[in-house]
């Protein structure tokens, strides 16, 4: 059997396709292959056309089809990962009704506080075991205020992934992961949450049929499946938010375990099997994807929005039409600490983890006779690595305490810089791993059908690739060049 992946990002729709027994990956393509178009006709705000995700997913299977050929008559199950706490809302013939309001939108921010106060912080942590912030939850109240008449015509409110995999099987569905991750579901009645429906004035009927991430969750059905050039009849078996699916990807499911990414945004995961809650919520607690209550697992997320967009913003605007790894060369020519140039990461939003503050982007101590485009790539890898410290900090004071962190080999961990960085900076071990979301949801699928029957054959094919350990030598001088850039933060 083959196995289909599906990584629905903010960036592009990555497609991937697996030998299930060995785990190898056959082929794996992408869409566009510039950047998905993010609408930003506000301030603060950040929509996506589901109909581009559906477009870019169809252009990257035809691509996978066509180096699969014949061989794409044995794909047997389809896994989807998506873009965490996004909303789409769809009419009674399941049409998008607006664009999506995707996770780096912060025009729910005053709701979701508000809620916060009016529902109580006790009930809050204790029950959703977090604010309901800037999550799906209270992006569908900002909606029911300010878009009176379109909120009367939805039929039901989904999650990205959800989106697809409707447009896939004709079935409306999300998963108990989704849930929580959305701020819909209370951790104390593991239920969803009637006093937070209650509050924002939805009724439990706007919400998917709810299911468990690895499951039957439908079938393609045989219009959409020659669209796509697929086989009729697969069955979608599972479906995750990236992070949650990320950390399945490393085979991070026990507690102590910690995964961790750096696309467009940066994430470090950690699971637990306490019900553990930050209480400011600057980190978030959700199911995890091997939840049950029998055996708890429990993902501690540490999102911060500015990671690899800086990136991007900097190969866009520096003018010198430089590759990615021409921009980690050049930055390997500055030493640690860049010379004092600080850079502030925060310019995609609202920062959970600043108490959902949208600070913007800082870049500090420039000297005009001193730094050049170098210091810059190289101030902007360690600006990203030092907000993940920051966050790890909060993470510790919930338990996670990670001595390995583990990554697929992507994005910016390909920067030996930002490896060395985040190895010296966090005390920890980086280990990266021959995967990535797409895969990920492929494996995901062969556990979610049946063809996996144990951990061991899920995870055939996960290999090490490589692994950074803290430089003593250079510990000292991360560990100043953190303590700047933290002054600086605080003077925010």
């Amino acid at each position: 059997m083959l196995l289909l992946g599906i990584d629905l990002g903010s960036s592009s729709v990555k497609v991937s396709v697996i030998e299930g027994e060995s785990g190898n990956c056959l082929v794996s393509e992408f869409y566009p292959k510039d950047e998905m178009k993010i609408i930003a006709s506000k301030v603060g705000w950040a929509e996506q056309d589901p109909q581009t995700w559906w477009d870019n997913l169809k252009a990257a299977i035809t691509d996978c089809n066509n180096r699969l050929g014949s061989k794409k008559k044995d794909i047997g199950a389809i896994g989807i990962s998506y873009q965490m706490h996004g909303l789409v809302t769809v009419d009674k013939e399941c049409r998008a009704l607006r664009p999506s309001i995707i996770w780096c939108d912060s025009r729910a921010v005053e709701y979701g506080e508000k809620a916060f106060i009016a529902l109580g912080k006790g009930y809050s942590l204790s029950h959703l075991l977090n604010s309901p912030g800037n999550f799906t939850a209270a992006k569908l109240a900002w909606v029911k205020r300010n878009e009176p008449e379109l909120f009367g015509k939805i039929y039901k409110v989904m999650l990205p992934g959800d989106y697809i995999a409707m447009r896939m099987t004709g079935d409306i569905v999300t998963s108990f992961t989704g849930l929580s991750e959305g701020i819909f579901w209370d951790f104390k009645e593991n239920s969803i949450s009637e006093k937070l429906l209650e509050y924002f004035g939805f009724t439990s009927d706007i919400l998917p049929e709810v299911m468990p991430s690895f499951a039957i969750q439908g079938r393609l059905i045989r219009s959409v499946a020659e669209e796509l050039g697929l086989p009729a009849d697969i069955p979608v078996s599972y479906r995750a938010g990236d992070q949650p699916n990320n950390a399945l990807s490393l085979n991070v499911l026990n507690p102590g375990e910690v995964a961790a990414t750096a696309g467009t945004s940066g994430v470090i995961y950690g699971v637990t099997d306490k019900k553990k809650f930050d209480q400011h919520s600057r980190v978030n607690t959700f199911l995890h994807v091997n939840h049950s209550q029998s055996t708890p697992r429990l993902g501690v997320l540490l999102c911060i929005n500015g990671t690899g967009i800086l990136n991007s913003w900097l190969k866009r605007n520096t003018g010198n039409n430089l590759s990615y790894n021409e921009m980690n060369d050049l930055a390997e020519k500055v030493p640690a600490g860049s010379e004092r140039l600080c850079i502030l990461p925060f310019g995609n939003g609202a920062e959970r983890m600043l108490m959902n503050r949208d600070y913007g982007a800082r870049i500090i101590g420039l000297n005009f006779n001193t730094h050049t485009s170098s210091h810059l790539y190289r101030a902007a890898q360690e600006g990203i690595v030092f907000s993940f410290r920051y966050g790890l900090d909060i993470m510790k004071e919930t338990g996670i305490v990670p001595a390995v962190i583990r990554a697929g080999a992507a994005n910016m961990f390909l920067s030996r810089i930002f490896r060395e960085a985040l190895s010296c900076i966090t005390g920890t071990e980086i280990h990266l791993y021959n995967t990535d979301g797409s895969i990920g949801a492929a494996r995901g699928a062969g556990i979610g059908c049946g063809y996996y029957k144990s951990e061991k054959e899920a995870f055939a094919g996960l290999k090490t690739v490589g692994v950074t350990r803290p430089d003593k030598s250079k510990t000292s001088v991360y560990e100043e060049a953190y303590s700047i850039w933290k002054n600086f933060l605080a003077t925010m």
